[in-house]
């Protein structure tokens, strides 16, 4: 595997980021998740400008777009593969065993890891804990992940591959890595941005091109939803067969299903809309 590392390819024997970085000791940075299909990055600009959106909230210089588009493409290039994950990371740099920050720049580290599609339907389940709608780094995507990785190792204990949170005021919110859609008569829902969910990528194109609507949801919901399904980079539109100990519908339900065809027929059309 061949990484980029703050201006060049590096082997992955040889690509080694500073023990101080501030990334690592205390999770100061930032990081987005593209799908690569065939060789090709789906939706780089949004992913790029969501990428900037969360390092300008942690306070971060913009991460230098032409940068990372060479990185990616020289990524992809050294490490063929049908279908992969690609990691854009962008740190505050090497910093003080602290909270402030350091002043020799920030670091940037793309790498490409080999995946495989997703299943069409899954299991989730609900955690104990909540998302902060009001918190400093809601609606960011930084490197401050220890939350999602206590909720997915809950959820894989009780045979789920996602966790779903609700927020503060027990509103329906998002999962570890997703966002969470429902059909309540027909029509589909996500929760509006201001429940503290991420900015999903798949998520606003998901309900641009199936016309779900932005809506305040209770967390009960979950319990009287006729279909659930999930939205990632690398879920694309996922349906939900099992939700705690509820049963749906064993295959994608049919709003569900016209979803996931709408969502593959359009991201086929156009791999940067």
């Amino acid at each position: 595997m061949r990484i980029w590392l703050d201006g060049g390819l590096r082997d992955i024997e040889s690509a080694r980021v500073s023990v101080l970085d501030h990334g690592l000791t205390v999770g100061d940075g930032v990081f987005e998740t593209v799908k690569a299909v065939d060789g090709k990055p789906f939706a780089l600009t949004r992913h790029l400008d969501r990428l900037t959106r969360s390092a300008r909230g942690l306070g971060l210089p913009d991460p230098d777009h032409d940068e990372v588009r060479r990185a990616c493409a020289a990524v992809i290039e050294a490490n063929p593969m049908p279908l992969g994950r690609l990691r854009v990371t962008y740190t505050g740099g090497q910093g003080p065993l602290g909270s402030d920050r350091g002043e020799q720049g920030a670091t940037l580290v793309v790498a490409l890891g080999e995946t495989t599609r997703r299943p069409d339907s899954t299991a989730v389940v609900t955690v104990p804990w909540t998302r902060n709608e009001r918190g400093a780094l809601t609606g960011l995507k930084t490197t401050s992940y220890a939350e999602n990785v206590v909720a997915l190792a809950h959820a894989h204990r009780h045979g789920a591959s996602e966790a779903l949170f609700g927020n503060t005021v027990g509103r329906l919110c998002e999962g570890t890595g997703s966002n969470v859609f429902v059909v309540l008569d027909g029509e589909i829902h996500t929760p509006p941005l201001a429940s503290g969910c991420l900015a999903g990528v798949t998520r606003a194109l998901a309900a641009e091109w199936t016309g779900a609507t932005e809506t305040d949801l209770p967390l009960d919901v979950l319990d009287r939803a006729e279909e659930v399904f999930l939205t990632s980079t690398l879920r694309d539109v996922q349906a939900v067969h099992r939700l705690d100990d509820r049963e749906l519908p064993g295959a994608a339900g049919p709003v569900t299903a016209k979803a996931m065809r709408i969502f593959a027929e359009r991201a086929g059309d156009d791999l940067d809309p």
